[in-house]
């Protein structure tokens, strides 16, 4: 089995925001729900198209099996909406995606990587922390429809 990790064009968006569909279904029933799951494509393809945001995907075998978001600062990079889908999940991929942002931020000389992830979803908080990020911050923000969400901003330097 063969990996790549790429950045995606903006004529990928459509397998970016596909990806990411599927990866966050599961929290359509939660409090409050993703408002990944009502993101609309354009606004990937706006971010991408804008250089506001860069997205990556994994493929394996040919076949693109994750995705996340990037954005840039003058001193980090800041990743969003890690997405591998249920059936994909297991095998590393969302740990090689991160080696990879991890990687790809040293090459641009960032001083380090962050993300903010849902205090309610502990699972994804300790994958992130068994690979060496911190829980910096606690703090509620309201996501686009307007509803309170405790996260936590997680980093790790490089």
């Amino acid at each position: 089995m063969t990996f790549e990790i790429k950045l995606a064009e903006e004529k990928e968006a459509s397998i970016v925001h596909k990806i990411m569909l599927e990866a966050f279904e599961e929290y359509r029933n939660l409090e409050v729900p993703s408002s990944a799951i009502n993101e609309p494509l354009t606004s990937i393809q706006n971010a991408i198209k804008t250089g506001k945001e860069q997205a990556i995907l994994f493929y394996q075998d040919g076949e693109a099996l994750g995705c996340s978001r990037l954005q840039l600062d003058e001193t980090s990079l800041y990743f969003a909406r890690l997405s591998v889908p249920p059936q994909a999940r297991g095998k590393g991929i969302a740990k090689k995606m991160i080696k990879w942002i991890e990687k790809y931020a040293k090459g641009l000389k960032k001083k380090e990587v962050r993300c903010r992830v849902r205090l309610a979803l502990a699972s994804n908080i300790q994958l992130y922390q068994a690979i060496g990020y911190k829980v910096v911050k606690e703090e509620t923000v309201l996501n686009p429809n307007g509803f309170p969400v405790k996260t936590v901003i997680m980093n790790k330097q490089l």
